[in-house]
């Protein structure tokens, strides 16, 4: 899709160009010992998806001190904080508070302190920049007219969260208003005090799939009584790769990766099933389609070539949808970025092979979208490694034992970012009405 393609509109475009941002910053020292405070301890207590309880805790009793109408237990573990602050604009921040199942390595004095499970994807700092931009927000309420919400989801690794909390009634029961626009970012391995965006379709949609193979198990000294599902699976993660080589277009995107392969449980059985596990990424429904067709179509070939009985079963584990950004809102959110943080600290990326499940909230409210990368590693550490080649070498990813932002200035810009996005998109409040009226005339 291009920029073309995407919509916005500017009837409900808040206060550019005004001094709001300032002003309602203005605190934010002040209170950045405690969201430092309050980042350590998520960073020490991770959840897995459906069970950030602690997490979920901590956002609401936060919301409900700086005066948000709360409501917890959506889709289990969501929380969601809904400010009314006159008319104008309904503005919904997200924030996702998942962890993932590794174990972390990185030597901080306030590292996980749970066996086997991490923020590797810096979920903790999302949470925390949410409530700091909640915070200042909410008491910097004189510059700004409208609805704010602040959205804290469960379990977007596992792509099934922010769907729960539209299924739960987030919308159709009027849990938060429907929003007019939903803001978002991510923190990743750029250098901190770096903004990244992409206009149009900028991060991929997701399936993942398991695939059971049938055949007849036997004894390892005896093939010829047997059909052997490992040579079956074995041929299909072979050919599979076949897809994206010679069934996408050299310009269409589409990433089709194994990742597990399970078979047997000792060397002279052969058993009678193997079970591969695969991620298709695309950009586009209509190769994300033909994608599957030809997953699906070469897992049977295989079965009716080794003469199986019995035709594979596929089980779709997770699925995201493509993440599309409108290219409206993101320039003129940008154009709010770029006058409180310049120029330089902005960034275009191309869309990105990860997926994410926040459009969903947007999709299903008709609304807008706009997620952008929050610069997060040490600035000094990523020049050097950009300037030597060596990103992928030495900076960790997202999911990496090794990845944890650094504190400063990421809690600062992401606040920051957050804060601005919003005041960008809700309309003037008192202190700022008559200046806003002289900007925009």
């Amino acid at each position: 899709m291009s920029d073309s393609d995407t919509t916005g509109t500017t009837a409900n475009a808040g206060p550019r160009g005004s001094s709001a941002p300032a002003a309602v910053l203005a605190p934010l020292d002040d209170r950045l010992a405690d969201l430092v405070a309050l980042y350590e301890d998520l960073h020490r207590h991770p959840e897995l998806g459906f069970q950030e309880t602690r997490t979920a805790a901590e956002a609401a009793r936060r919301l409900t001190g700086c005066g948000y109408d709360v409501t917890t237990g959506i889709a289990g573990t969501g929380v969601a904080g809904v400010l009314r602050n006159g008319p104008g604009p309904v503005v919904l921040l997200r924030a996702d508070m998942d962890a993932l199942p590794v174990t972390e390595n990185s030597g901080l004095d306030y590292a996980s302190t749970v066996p086997g499970r991490m923020h590797a994807c810096g979920h903790d700092v999302h949470v925390t920049c949410l409530l700091g931009a909640a915070d200042l927000l909410a008491a910097g309420r004189d510059h700004w007219s409208g609805t704010l919400i602040a959205l804290f989801q469960p379990a977007e690794e596992v792509g099934s969260g922010a769907r729960a909390m539209i299924d739960a009634g987030l919308y159709s029961k009027s849990l938060v208003p429907t929003p007019d626009v939903v803001l978002a970012q991510h923190v990743a391995p750029l250098g901190a005090g770096l903004i990244a965006y992409c206009p149009g379709p900028c991060m991929a949609a997701a399936d993942s799939l398991e695939i059971t193979f049938h055949g007849t198990g036997g004894h390892g000294s005896r093939p010829e009584t047997t059909i052997d599902p490992i040579l079956m699976a074995a041929s299909f993660v072979q050919r599979v790769q076949s897809v994206v080589a010679r069934e996408v277009a050299p310009k269409d995107q589409a990433v089709v990766t194994v990742g597990s392969f399970h078979a047997g449980d000792t060397a002279n059985v052969i058993p009678d099933r193997a079970v591969v596990r695969l991620s298709v990424r695309t950009f586009d429904e209509t190769v994300r389609t033909a994608v599957l067709a030809a997953i699906d179509r070469i897992a049977r070939a295989e079965a009716t070539a080794s003469g199986a009985d019995r035709a594979p079963d596929t089980e779709v584990l997770d699925s995201f949808p493509v993440t599309v950004n409108d290219s409206t809102t993101l320039r003129e959110v940008n154009e709010q970025f770029t006058e409180l943080f310049g120029e330089q600290r902005l960034c275009a990326y191309e869309p990105a092979t990860g997926s994410e499940d926040a459009g969903l909230l947007a999709t299903a409210a008709g609304a807008p979208l706009y997620y952008w990368w929050l610069g997060g590693w040490d600035p000094e550490e990523f020049r050097t490694a950009l300037a030597a080649g060596r990103l992928a070498q030495d900076i960790p990813s997202n999911h990496s034992p090794h990845f944890v932002p650094v504190v400063r200035p990421t809690l600062t810009m992401g606040v920051e970012a957050l804060t601005a996005a919003a005041l960008n998109r809700l309309a003037p409040g008192a202190a700022d009405a008559g200046e806003a009226a002289v900007s925009r005339g």
